[in-house]
């Protein structure tokens, strides 16, 4: 069944933000190592992609390496970096000629000097583009992201460019990695972990969850539709009462 037709597009997430677990478990099913769940997780990424962008998703945010990753062992470190590489070098052409204009966040700098160039080139090169933006997280962690903030808040309270009391909510978010970017309304995770691993906890606090057993390697359009299906039979209320609820003071 084409899960496409139910989808309302009058409804949909501006902003899907993508956790992309399970790729060392699936790999492990199979008998191989965990690298080989990573190769086949980039087929999952193309796929999604092309799912968002096919019915009009405005941005999609991809986690995938996390500061605490470092801490994996050197040689599966390597190779993943040798493989961002490798599949940015391969899909940035046919990004460009669809008209998905690729960003990265994330301690960028602590990334191997060909790895950060070619990420450059590939920005450089879709910049322009308006069909679809994708994030890609890199070296990223919420906390690292909301520490960085606090500093430039910070240094701008101290050379007194701003007072203390002028600091809200706009302000931090200005400061933030997605500061270009509208706070996601649904974030996905795969592989059936409930839990949202250190990514963009200031950004999600009215984000709907959706989490899925399948994982990553497995994740296709139709699970990416699935998702967007769940996420629009939800009423999002950011805390407030449901319209239809009459509020007087007889209801306390």
């Amino acid at each position: 069944m084409d899960l496409k037709q139910h989808i309302n597009t009058d409804k949909l997430p501006a902003h899907v933000a993508l956790i992309m677990d399970g790729n060392g478990r699936w790999a492990k099913q199979r008998g191989k190592e965990r690298i080989f769940g990573h190769e086949n997780g980039v087929e999952a990424v193309r796929d999604t992609v092309k799912a968002a962008a096919d019915i009009g998703v405005q941005y999609l945010t991809l986690f995938a390496f996390s500061t605490e990753n470092w801490c994996r062992p050197h040689l599966e470190v390597e190779t993943l970096m040798d493989l961002l590489i490798q599949a940015i070098g391969n899909e940035t052409p046919e990004l460009h000629k669809n008209g998905v204009r690729l960003q990265a966040i994330g301690d960028l700098e602590s990334l191997p000097e060909l790895c950060r160039e070619k990420l450059e080139e590939a920005i450089k090169l879709t910049a322009n583009n308006t069909k679809l933006v994708v994030t890609v997280a890199l070296s990223y962690s919420a906390r690292w992201e909301i520490v960085n903030a606090a500093k430039k808040i910070a240094e701008k309270v101290a050379s007194k460019t701003i007072h203390p009391d002028q600091i809200d909510e706009e302000m931090v978010h200005s400061v933030m990695e997605t500061a270009s970017l509208p706070d996601p309304d649904l974030l996905i995770r795969t592989s059936g972990e409930l839990r949202l691993s250190n990514f963009l906890l200031w950004q999600v606090a009215y984000t709907e969850l959706y989490f899925t057993p399948v994982y990553w390697p497995d994740f296709r359009r139709q699970h990416f539709f699935q998702a967007i299906i769940d996420y629009q039979r939800r009423e999002r209320r950011f805390g407030k009462l449901d319209n239809k609820v009459a509020v007087t003071k007889n209801n306390f």
